[in-house]
């Protein structure tokens, strides 16, 4: 019986050392290297990497992809969406199929350019709104406001600030940004998780939408088709329309890296204008690949309104087609400025 038992222990290390590592030891031995500084490449580089096997592991049929596709070394980055992305290197040990992965980031290739603004015309705003979505449809001015027991839809005459409907949100939503399309108001909610659905005409609650991968509501515009939601991260959703479900994203990046705290937002002629919260500026932003292509300071009109306890920072943005003009104001703000933007 003894020997039975020794005979049995050492075939099972003879077998063990046929076998090799354990796929587990191999994964924790191999790496993807890549010709990326910082884990960062720019649009226009070429993507080179390759994997580090320093052990000699045997491994069969490597592959590559990025973001699930096929990928081969040496391919330029040219049309890819900017942000962080998934390089996986997939392969098989003894004929078991494993893979890695490894994180790079595409950056812009062109500094944003500087844009500023000039002041066309003031307008009265209520002070005692917390601005969180401003949007223009059909001529007329809407406005979303925040804060809990205080969050309103509402419709405003902006020449005088008369409030010409208006909305109470429940008191345990924290109101956020506004969007209208095909005669329906988007509004978003702060943590709640919930998107509230209006007539434009009657102001009636028509229905809701729950998030998906975003966590938080914070900024919406739309480009006639489909919305984009942010949600305070360098992330912006494109949503169904019909489902309101959140299809895909963009990333918003520079050439240098990520712009976060994306606030609310506004689709100007093919592009989407985020309000950058705590920052009193705007980033204008391609919605094809999250390119930060111009930032715009409006760090001055906040000493031209009233100053005061509550007075908080930049916040809505509205595009009037009609006027071909931007309106922007504040949280507690008392007033409204009509500008014009033009590059520095």
């Amino acid at each position: 019986m003894k020997l039975y038992k020794s005979l049995t222990i050492i075939f099972l290390c003879v077998l063990m050392v046929s076998c090799g590592a354990s796929i587990t030891e191999v994964k924790q031995d191999l790496s993807i290297t890549t010709n990326a500084q910082n884990d960062a490449l720019t649009l226009g580089d070429k993507l080179e990497f390759s994997l580090n096997n320093p052990k000699n592991h045997p491994i069969e049929n490597v592959s590559f992809t990025l973001d699930g596709n096929a990928v081969t070394s040496n391919e330029v980055i040219n049309s890819m969406k900017l942000g962080a992305h998934d390089l996986q290197a997939s392969f098989s040990v003894n004929g078991e199929q494993a893979s890695i992965s490894k994180s790079i980031t595409i950056l812009n290739n062109q500094t944003p350019k500087i844009y500023t603004y000039t002041i066309i015309n003031e307008y009265p705003h209520d002070m005692s709104s917390y601005t969180q979505g401003l949007e223009f449809y059909n001529g007329e001015l809407y406005e979303g406001t925040g804060q809990y027991r205080e969050s309103k839809l509402r419709k405003v005459d902006y020449k005088t600030g008369e409030v010409l409907k208006n909305v109470d949100l429940p008191n345990e939503y924290f109101g956020e940004g506004i969007t209208i399309m095909n005669d329906k108001i988007y509004q978003l909610t702060w943590k709640k998780g919930t998107g509230f659905v209006y007539d434009v005409n009657s102001f009636e609650k028509t229905g809701s939408f729950k998030y998906g991968n975003s966590l938080e509501g914070w900024g919406i515009c739309n480009d006639g088709s489909k919305l984009y939601k942010s949600d305070g991260t360098e992330k912006i959703w494109t949503l169904n329309p019909e489902t309101l479900v959140e299809e895909e994203y963009i990333q918003a990046y520079h050439n240098k890296g990520k712009v976060v705290e994306l606030n609310e937002l506004e689709w100007v002629n093919g592009k989407i204008y985020a309000n950058r919260w705590n920052k009193n500026g705007v980033a204008i932003i391609n919605p094809e690949n999250g390119a930060v292509e111009g930032v715009i300071d409006f760090t001055p009109l906040k000493d031209s309104v009233k100053q005061h306890p509550k007075l908080d920072v930049l916040n809505g943005i509205a595009y009037n087609p009609e006027t071909e003009t931007l309106f922007v104001t504040g949280k507690y703000w008392d007033k409204l400025f009509e500008v014009e933007i033009t590059e520095k």
